[in-house]
């Protein structure tokens, strides 16, 4: 019984590695295709309750807010394309307030 613990466990600290490496090769969600999902009514750009809709957001939607608020640039209380696309922009170095994954994202 004994053998066979220690086998499963080494076998298990195997196969942790190789599932963590899985994670970094799945590619990132289109912007385009994702926001054009969120785009319910086909109008072009995200109201805010359509932004809110993932079960993402609806999980804590202060957050949600706070991020639909940041994207809004324009603060015209909806996002364009472009907007939207901005949260999905790689962090430069050194710029701790640009995010990756807007809608992973978010």
């Amino acid at each position: 019984m004994k053998h066979t613990c220690i086998a499963i466990l080494a076998t298990s600290a195997l196969l942790l590695p190789a599932r963590a490496e899985e994670g970094a090769d799945k590619p990132k969600p289109d912007p385009a295709k994702v926001f054009a999902k969120m785009d319910t009514n086909a109008d072009g750009t995200l109201s805010k309750d359509e932004f809110m809709s993932l079960p993402k957001r609806q999980k804590d939607p202060v957050k949600g807010a706070k991020k639909f608020t940041k994207l809004d640039t324009d603060a015209n209380g909806s996002l364009t394309l472009d907007e939207y696309k901005a949260g999905f922009k790689k962090p430069k170095d050194g710029d701790k307030d640009a995010k990756s994954g807007g809608s992973s994202e978010e």
